[in-house]
């Protein structure tokens, strides 16, 4: 897989997972620099070799080829809840299709404390190099699992003790007012759609952002932003 982007490359170089990288000429020296740093062998080349191999202009100046990032599984999720000594903080994606608000959730997971993100196998975008950049280096640290079968997950959560709790916007229950204390998972629905009828019927509840605005729903990875801080906000209050 071609990473781009400097976060994510330099975090797969911390990995170990790149073996050369690409770095366009004119890139500041201070940031050739930090890369020289990591031993990793560089090669240098016109800005528009690294657009035409991105697909993109928005690669910032370095490129690097990487293992493909890999799927973690569900285990890997509760063992790091277990190895915090944490409740468990899950975030469930039903229908999260656009890479960019996959990697923006995946990094406000990371920055804020949960222990993973579950998607459904057919209904989800693929771990691309959009989804690394997004994330900003937060796929090296947070396992990202699939299922086959999201309700069928939410049910084996439910009898291990986790509260389901889903994110809609006519929702009754304000998020501010819920008790994020104890095993929590966190549904997020597609953008435009929300969630499927049958991943509703399944939270134990559904939960709302207040608006004030005219504009009456947010984007599917800012929501889960809101959600995340007031689940570990609720967390330290406990």
């Amino acid at each position: 897989m071609l990473l781009y982007g400097r976060n994510p490359v330099l975090e797969a170089l911390q990995d170990g997972r790149v073996s050369e990288v690409l770095v366009a000429r004119g890139v500041e020296e201070a940031f050739v620099a930090q890369l020289k740093a990591t031993g990793v062998r560089l090669r240098f080349a016109p800005r528009i070799e690294l657009d035409q191999l991105a697909g993109t202009t928005q690669h910032q100046g370095v490129l690097a080829e990487v293992e493909d990032l890999a799927w973690a599984s569900l285990d890997d999720i509760l063992d790091l809840a277990d190895k915090r000594e944490e409740p468990l903080l899950i975030v469930l994606l039903d229908g999260v299709t656009d890479p960019r608000n996959f990697g923006a959730i995946i990094r406000s997971a990371e920055v804020l404390g949960a222990h993973g993100v579950v998607v459904e196998e057919r209904r989800s975008a693929p771990l691309s190099p959009v989804v690394a950049k997004t994330a900003a280096g937060a796929t090296s640290y947070l396992p990202v699992a699939q299922t086959k079968n999201l309700p069928r997950l939410m049910d084996a959560l439910k009898k291990d003790g986790v509260w389901v709790y889903g994110a809609a916007g006519e929702a009754a229950q304000d998020v501010r007012r819920v008790d994020f204390s104890g095993k929590v998972a966190l549904v997020i629905g597609a953008e435009g759609e929300g969630m499927r009828r049958l991943v509703r019927e399944k939270c134990d509840a559904l939960v709302s952002i207040p608006v004030r605005g005219r504009v009456q729903s947010l984007n599917a990875s800012v929501a889960a932003g809101i959600l995340l801080f007031e689940a570990t906000r609720g967390r330290d209050k406990a």
